[in-house]
């Protein structure tokens, strides 16, 4: 029989070789329910204090007590990012700093700051008698009674950073990191994480899960999932770390509702959604164009030689053209029909027009939708050295390219990049820019992935398209692209669609002499 005070569960936060320690503990109460309780205890093993919150062990001890610079919190949802993000600035709080201890938070808009500020005026004034949250637009901010605050902004895009240019801000916080669409106000802001108080901390906190337009940059930048605890610093830049939280580490929210999986698992939008939220998976696509129909073990082939190749299908180039943006250069191979057998003994290409995305060669520097500004002549040099190295040489019909490379340099005495490719020997067709050609570009491509997945029965009637496993920068960038939230039939301005769009003028071409699909 369960009586009041019975302890029925307990888990220590942390401790020290004297005996204290932090501990939560699951007690019975008054009317016979049970209640986690978070406790401190002495080296004596005395209950010291019971603190209104505490943070949980594992991922929100971990974040909070992390020395490093710049630290990611990021996993599934549950794990109670937001508020460990807001504890993580209010541990320096009372420690003498006064308004020394200025903070700043971002949202990507001002209404997604709505259940942050929930969270502030639900603990803050329990834990500071005197707290104030200043809820006027102006001001916007937590304020604490000993001069300590919190500015709650919201911040689109790198523009805003010209709002904030020359303050200081020893603690810079992003929620939900990944649904910036690049990185460049968050890497602007760190320039702003400064103080002239010697001996005062500065830090970059950032909570997120794996949906958003921001997938790519912010895996990449942390090396998710891979990479995730370990410290990481480039040279020339601080350290950075990401700290993994899940889902079943908050015992209080499942204990509280526990049925809380099952109403993410019915909330989310697909099944990628779904795997994002519940298992903080980021090698799934959520929310994007392609994410309902992408299938990694389908769409995606082994590498394979030109000598497999059936002489009655086709080989073409398609070039999206980039100077301080990314070119990207693609080889595609349709089919006739006849099928090919690759070494794995998979049979593809045995719906004609089925296209492979072979090769691709893309102009990046590493860094997210930077190019490496590569005069054009260089280019059509790479794409005739590469050829020539694929055994490809004579076989490559000119296909698709970026109708930017036939405008004129205004210093180039009305010559233009194609002229320059030309004289290289590289030859190229006008790509489809027309009116609407983007948004129908997005569409044959989703009908493609669909067409490339087989029915119940193992059969398929509809050309599929398929990526070859050593394009590396399409496999990245492509599967995750996200729809625009103000258009959801494109994807949003600033992402890295170079690639895309090399692939869209492809499929929107056909080559002279073969059957034209229908749209």
């Amino acid at each position: 029989m369960r009586e009041p005070g019975d302890i029925l569960d307990r888990r220590i936060v942390a401790g020290d070789p004297s005996g204290a320690r932090m501990e939560w503990q699951l007690r019975v109460i008054e009317d016979g329910s049970t209640l986690w309780m978070p406790l401190q205890f002495d080296e004596n093993g005395d209950i010291e204090a019971e603190p209104v919150w505490m943070p949980l062990p594992g991922s929100q001890f971990l974040f909070l007590s992390c020395p490093i610079f710049e630290a990611l919190y990021e996993g599934t949802r549950g794990p109670g990012k937001t508020l460990t993000l807001l504890m993580d600035f209010a541990r320096d709080v009372g420690k003498g700093h006064g308004n020394k201890w200025r903070g700043i938070l971002f949202r990507r808009e001002y209404k997604e700051l709505d259940d942050v500020v929930k969270k502030i005026e639900e603990w803050f004034p329990q834990i500071w008698p005197g707290f104030r949250f200043l809820k006027s637009k102006a001001e916007y901010m937590a304020v604490w009674p000993s001069g300590e605050t919190l500015l709650l902004r919201a911040g689109e895009d790198e523009e805003v950073y010209k709002t904030f240019h020359g303050h200081e801000y020893p603690w810079i916080g992003f929620e939900e990191l990944t649904q910036w669409e690049d990185a460049g106000l968050f890497m602007k802001m760190q320039s702003c994480c400064r103080s002239t108080t010697p001996g005062m901390p500065c830090r970059v906190r950032s909570t997120t899960n794996p949906f958003g337009p921001g997938h790519n940059w912010v895996k990449k930048r942390y090396g998710l999932p891979k990479q995730r605890g370990k410290v990481l610093q480039p040279p020339g830049e601080m350290p950075r770390v990401a700290v993994h939280g899940t889902m079943s580490e908050n015992f209080l929210l499942t204990h509280a509702d526990p049925m809380y999986i099952i109403k993410l698992k019915n909330a989310a939008r697909s099944a990628a959604e779904a795997k994002a939220w519940i298992d903080g998976d980021w090698d799934v696509t959520a929310g994007g164009m392609f994410d309902d129909l992408w299938r990694t073990d389908i769409h995606v082939l082994d590498d394979f030689p030109i000598g497999l190749v059936p002489r009655g299908w086709t080989l073409t180039r398609a070039y999206d053209h980039g100077q301080s943006h990314p070119f990207a250069v693609g080889w595609w191979l349709e089919s006739n029909g006849e099928p090919m057998r690759l070494p794995d003994g998979k049979l593809v290409g045995r719906v004609r027009g089925d296209l492979i995305l072979w090769r691709e060669w893309y102009g990046t520097t590493g860094e997210p939708n930077e190019g490496v500004r590569m005069p054009s002549s260089r280019i059509a040099e790479g794409i005739v050295d590469r050829q020539n190295d694929w055994g490809v040489a004579g076989r490559v019909l000119p296909g698709p390219a970026d109708t930017e490379i036939y405008n004129a340099l205004s210093d180039r005495d009305g010559r233009c990049p194609a002229d320059d490719m030309e004289d290289k020997g590289v030859y190229w067709e006008r790509a489809d820019k027309s009116r609407g050609s983007r948004k129908r570009g997005w569409e044959l491509m989703r009908a493609l992935l669909k067409g490339a997945i087989p029915s119940a029965d193992g059969l398929r009637e509809e050309a599929g398209l398929f990526v070859c496993v050593g394009c590396a920068h399409w496999i990245e960038l492509i599967p995750p692209m996200p729809r625009n939230k103000r258009d959801p039939d494109d994807i949003p301005d600033k992402y890295e669609d170079h690639l895309g769009d090399m692939t869209r003028y492809r499929i929107t071409w056909t080559v002279s002499g073969m059957f034209r699909r229908d749209f």
